[in-house]
């Protein structure tokens, strides 16, 4: 064993494999770790200067996998930047540092991002500009420019903000718009092609992954053709498909048959995305879905899925509309938003339907959708869609097309659609694991993005007795790494990347609200990345040891 640079004594293990606790101690060494007996570290230094963190009364599991993040452009290439005077104390710096924190300080050490079909690469040369206003209104942080390959999206992210580690699938809906435009129609054979290509490429370069986001456009204009052939690809290098089914409402147990035929089509495993049965006309089908899963999976098709631990969801303001108003991009849709026929013909579809799509406030209403962050009505943020337009006089599509062209676009929400029941069944399936689904931009984030893993943890797990902690860290860290092929990550084993958490199981629990949604967890006493103390008494230290993750 290398020379020992840290020691973690006097702790119980948990070690992520789901395996019971145990008392041990754990060596760090060149960024990985090494467990020892109980007690093994006290001589294991040799030297008394080496650090010591006293885990004794705490647990120690491996570093968090936040399995479904929307944090791509929070280290990229865009945001406050220190060589151009941007500096901890200014206005913008600090707020995206808290966004950052967030993660860390509840002991997430690797996010996947790529989610929802949307992610910073790949593109044609060509459409780099038409892409990069797509992903301005989807991330939301800076002129955050998109990328050709996985390569230059690896080369984009600064070490000196990366906090954690952070791997990325490819998304459908970038690589969609990236070849072929926001048109609504199936693609030539060459576009297939080129898709395939740019597709076949980033999972070569390392990505994880290959992501749909199918009531998003572009992505919901394919067809289930269009995704199996993008998903053969997936499973030429034995990675999966990872998928936001076209509905996760009225009509969510046929959205989830096309996921499970495309993945048996393809050969890709199959990663059902933030597994939901959401508005009232869904409420209770994971009676019916999680059965489903299993047998399919009983019947050898490689199917799991994540959850997160809310009865509110979080998404961008325009996908509460029909998709044929997105047809286009951005551009066109905030031009359509200033004809009164185009706002008549949305009221009429939210309030009839159409086929195919999900029609989240169809199934629910704009009472139940709060304002997350609109940039140009600061106001607004924390407020529910029903409230604001009555007071300002309007009907609530009005209210919601102006918002959109006073921010141009750039509008999240939350959105209360679900039911308390469901969430506990598919966070107990022994199928699921740990996302967050955050969507980390200033104003009022959905307080998963600070709270998810240390409320499964706290409230779900020691508090409703839902999951033990052994299969809570399991759904948290082994579980996950194997599914995305995390080597080294996931299980505390000898020669681990020395990602670790420090916790007191007792008194962990997540702290954030919608109202304060970014107030950190209780009870994470240490976390560390790369061998690295990142955060220390819960507060992080200026430890910046996180790296682009490049999945072989």
């Amino acid at each position: 064993m290398a020379a020992v640079e840290l020691l973690v004594r006097g702790g119980l293990l948990v070690d992520g494999t789901g395996a019971p606790a145990r008392p041990a101690d754990l060596a760090v060494a060149d960024g990985r770790v090494t467990v020892l007996p109980p007690g093994g570290g006290a001589g294991a230094a040799g030297d008394h200067r080496v650090p010591v963190i006293d885990a004794t009364g705490l647990v120690v599991t491996p570093g968090f996998v936040d399995v479904h993040t929307h944090s791509d452009a929070l280290a990229a290439v865009g945001g406050p930047d220190p060589a151009q005077g941007a500096a901890p104390g200014d206005t913008a710096w600090d707020a995206l540092e808290e966004l950052r924190l967030a993660p860390l300080l509840q002991g997430v050490t690797t996010e996947i991002s790529g989610n929802c079909g949307s992610s910073l690469f790949p593109c044609l040369p060509e459409r780099l500009p038409e892409l990069a206003e797509h992903l301005r209104v989807t991330f939301g942080i800076g002129p955050v420019g998109p990328a050709e390959d996985f390569a230059a999206f690896a080369a984009a992210q600064r070490p000196a903000l990366r906090r954690n580690h952070l791997a990325s699938l490819v998304g459908h809906g970038t690589l969609r718009a990236g070849v072929m435009g926001f048109a609504d129609r199936p693609p030539r054979p060459d576009e297939l092609a080129a898709m395939c290509e740019l597709l076949d490429r980033a999972l070569a370069e390392g990505a994880a992954g290959f992501s749909t986001g199918l009531i998003y456009p572009p992505g919901t204009y394919a067809d289930t053709a269009e995704i199996v052939e993008l998903a053969r690809v997936a499973a030429r290098h034995g990675k999966p498909y990872v998928t936001h089914l076209r509905d996760e409402m009225s009509q969510v147990e046929k959205a989830l048959e096309e996921a499970l035929e495309i993945a048996e089509r393809s050969g890709a495993p199959l990663q059902v995305s933030h597994h939901k049965t959401a508005g009232r006309h869904a409420w209770g089908a994971t009676l019916r879905t999680l059965p489903r899963l299993e047998q399919a999976r009983a019947d050898g098709l490689d199917v799991l899925c994540d959850v997160y631990p809310y009865t509110a969801g979080s998404t961008v303001l325009h996908a509460m509309l029909p998709p044929w108003a997105s047809e286009g991009g951005i551009g066109a849709l905030l031009e359509r938003l200033r004809r009164p026929e185009v706002r008549e013909r949305i009221r009429a579809d939210i309030a009839g339907g159409v086929d195919g799509w999900e029609n989240t406030v169809g199934n629910g209403g704009w009472d139940l959708i709060a304002v997350a962050a609109a940039p140009a009505r600061r106001a607004a943020e924390g407020h529910r869609i029903a409230g604001l337009a009555a007071a300002s006089g309007a009907d609530p599509v009005d209210y919601v097309c102006d918002l959109l062209l006073d921010s141009q676009g750039e509008v999240t929400i939350i959105s209360h659609s679900m039911r308390e029941d469901d969430v506990r069944r598919v966070l107990a399936s022994p199928l699921s694991m740990i996302g967050s689904d955050g969507v980390p931009k200033p104003g009022r984030p959905h307080p998963r993005w600070a709270g998810s893993f240390a409320r499964v943890l706290g409230h779900y797990g020691r508090d409703e007795g839902l999951l033990s902690l052994e299969s809570a860290v399991h759904k948290m860290t082994g579980l996950p790494a194997q599914r995305f092929r995390l080597t080294g990550r996931g299980v505390v084993r000898d020669g681990a990347v020395a990602d670790l958490v420090v916790l007191d199981p007792g008194a962990v629990r997540d702290a954030a609200t919608f109202e304060r949604p970014l107030l950190p967890p209780q009870g994470v006493a240490a976390v560390l990345v790369a061998g690295q103390v990142a955060v220390r008494d819960g507060r992080a230290t200026d430890a910046r040891a996180g790296e682009v993750v490049r999945v072989r």
